[in-house]
């Protein structure tokens, strides 16, 4: 349907671009963002690297794995292992990171705007950071929830405490048998609240923040909407990047901006509506906020 048009990185259409896109943040009605995991990698919160050394260096040394990424989808030899790799990962991503500085300085430029949030991330940045969670709809699940393996029922449980103490207490890899979560249902092993196949757990937060979402687009559609794309990638372009062209191009009102290092580019049916800024998102925001 699309065609894409590549990003011009010159010095005058980088300065001209971060003017234009202050101006749509001073002027539109409304702002949608959508966000990518390039968002919280641009806050520091690496999958890979000294950061992934840190914490699972002994997981590493027996199988291999690099990054916490694909370690999350490793068939370990028991529930004892692979909650004590979840615990670890958990805690690091959800409870330990602290509030990476580009989700504070966006929150910045937003605050006093009518905003919404879309994002496919699951570490719960945005509500540390301050964002109304009532304003926010994080499709793909969070760190911070677990549910039925199963599933055997539509809800999630909060896991702080479980997770704290699984790592408080876990040896040579492995948690005690005693502190393998269960479902309060049906007695089955508990699992991570992440869409990764069919048995993702809707539960109802999930489907009251997508009415909140899809009620916010419609009450806008045919207004001033500055669609903000932040670190999407091409995993699951369908959730935020092609929509985002589609209301665009529907809406010439409608303004699309895409900031993301080494992918930001835009359909060519929507190039005079677009701006692409092809740079780190955090340095991108703190100029932003700065100006």
């Amino acid at each position: 349907m699309f065609s894409k048009t590549a990003t011009d990185k010159s010095t005058k259409i980088f300065s001209d671009n971060i003017d234009r896109l202050k101006h749509e943040l001073e002027t539109a009605d409304a702002i949608v963002i959508g966000a990518g995991a390039g968002l919280s990698t641009s806050a520091g919160m690496r999958y890979s690297g000294e950061r992934f050394e840190k914490t699972f260096a002994d997981f590493h040394r027996k199988y291999g794995i690099t990054d916490m990424y694909s370690g999350g989808f490793y068939s370990f030899e028991c529930l004892e292992e692979y909650w004590a790799w979840w615990s670890r990962n958990i805690l690091i991503n959800r409870y330990e990171a602290g509030v990476g500085k580009p989700y504070a300085d966006l929150l910045e430029l937003v605050k006093n705007k009518d905003y919404f949030v879309l994002t496919t991330n699951v570490d719960h940045q945005f509500q540390l950071a301050g964002f109304d969670k009532k304003r926010l709809f994080y499709t793909q699940g969070d760190y911070g929830l677990w549910q039925c393996s199963k599933p055997c029922h539509d809800k999630t449980y909060d896991n702080e405490d479980a997770v704290r103490t699984m790592v408080a207490e876990q040896k040579d890899m492995k948690i005690p048998s005693k502190r393998i979560p269960r479902c309060p249902v049906c007695g089955a092993p508990m699992t991570m609240n992440l869409r990764c196949d069919d048995t993702f757990v809707e539960d109802a937060g999930w489907h009251k923040a997508a009415k909140r979402y899809s009620d916010f687009i419609r009450r806008h559609e045919a207004m001033h909407v500055l669609f903000l794309e932040l670190g999407v990638g091409a995993n699951t372009p369908v959730i935020i990047k092609y929509p985002f062209w589609q209301m665009t191009a529907k809406n010439p009102l409608a303004v699309y901006a895409c900031i993301n290092l080494g992918e930001a580019f835009c359909p060519r049916e929507i190039a005079p509506q677009a701006i692409c800024i092809d740079n780190d998102i955090g340095s991108v925001l703190t100029m932003l906020a700065d100006q």
